[in-house]
């Protein structure tokens, strides 16, 4: 999914795009213009750059910016002065590298930037990491296991203080017990890992959909279609469709097969709902196990010309409210994940110890009227 767009000199961190500002003043990195003013060289301003502008040596500098030596308050005002006036910023990756600590950053491995799920898992690991004067650093692996391990190598080899992943289908992260051993504290969100033993957060997920599922039959639906995720390998589609299949065994119910889709995208899944209500024996209510799917399942009955359908949503939507009837939702709570998972690795960055934990995050039922539609004649 393509990133926002940047003015020239701009500094993408995270989600957020930071602008670099203008020099007020030209400094040893600028040129003149033909038109007498000033333009920006491809040069950052480097050290030797804010030595020569007070007339130090480079050691000075870094003993003034690194608080690791003696110097005058005079020395450091000016030191500081000039820093501020040349815009030069200080290359924190090779210094830790250097001297062999960690960076002040904590990475984050998602699926997809396109998913609001995992922004608002960001955004929870973001306001507590920031407390503690930590940057966010995010990666798309886009599912891909391979591209998941080269974005790991990539925070590992600068040195990042925490690593948190939520897993890529079919990952194996044996590779990290090194990392894990060596006392990088390593957080899996949404899914547990596979291959190491390491601290996980995730929902309930099957207890939500379980709970989602009973709330159908309740309302005196007996054909329940499910339409879940893909690969079928994937945790949370695995636990949400054994939640489902509890809720019809409580109820003395059969579990069929034909009821249950698959679809990754948007489109997918619309294409698999439109197919069961179109067949002989189709499915009075739908429980759909996350935001993509239940998106896809609206436009499915849409298609379909289907407003008779009871649906109920595993993974609250933007629009749910909006629609008509609303929709009901089994609601996780993303934000609590990610302030969870930075917990964790905080308290681990402050020297717990203890054995690798799992904490789950409860979901909530809100019934607001897509799930409490009665049975089609």
């Amino acid at each position: 999914m393509p990133g926002p767009s940047r003015p020239p000199g701009s500094v993408r961190t995270d989600q957020t795009v930071f602008a670099s500002a203008p020099l007020t003043t030209p400094g040893p990195c600028a040129r003149r213009s033909r038109n007498g003013g000033y333009m920006a060289s491809p040069r950052r301003t480097t050290l030797h750059d804010v030595a020569q502008e007070v007339g130090v040596s480079a050691k000075t500098v870094s003993r003034v910016l690194n608080g690791d030596g003696p110097t005058s308050a005079a020395t450091r005002e000016k030191v500081m002065a000039a820093v501020e006036k040349l815009g030069f910023q200080p290359n924190l990756m090779a210094r830790n590298m250097r001297v062999g600590g960690p960076d002040s950053t904590v990475g984050l491995i998602i699926p997809d930037m396109g998913n609001p799920f995992f922004g608002t898992v960001a955004g929870g690991i973001e306001s507590a990491v920031r407390e503690r004067g930590l940057t966010l650093l995010m990666g798309s692996c886009a599912d891909d296991p391979d591209r998941e391990r080269a974005l790991i190598t990539t925070f590992l080899a600068r040195r990042v203080s925490a690593l948190m992943v939520v897993p890529a289908a079919g990952a194996d992260h044996a590779h990290l017990r090194t990392a894990r051993t060596g006392g990088m504290p390593v957080v899996f969100l949404d899914r547990p890992g596979t291959g190491l033993t390491a601290d996980s957060v995730v929902s309930s997920n099957r207890d939500g959909a379980r709970e989602g599922t009973a709330h159908l039959i309740v309302g005196g639906h007996r054909r329940i279609a499910f339409v879940g995720d893909r690969p079928t390998t994937l945790y949370t589609r695995r636990e949400r469709l054994a939640g489902y299949r509890e809720a019809l065994e409580a109820a003395h119910l059969p579990y069929d097969r034909s009821l249950v889709l698959d679809g990754h995208t948007e489109a997918e899944a619309a294409e698999a709902v439109l197919r069961v209500l179109h067949s002989p024996q189709p499915p009075t209510a739908i429980l759909a196990a996350n935001n993509f799917a239940a998106m896809g399942t609206v436009l499915g009955m849409v298609r379909a010309g289907r407003r008779d359908i009871a649906l109920v949503s595993f993974d609250d939507l933007p629009f749910a409210e909006v629609l008509e009837p609303a929709i009901t939702t089994v609601a996780q709570d993303p934000a609590a994940i990610g302030t969870a998972a930075a917990e964790i690795a905080l308290a681990r960055l402050d020297g717990d110890r203890t054995r690798a934990r799992t904490v789950t995050v409860p979901t909530r039922l809100i019934p607001r009227g897509s799930g409490e539609l009665p049975p089609s004649a």
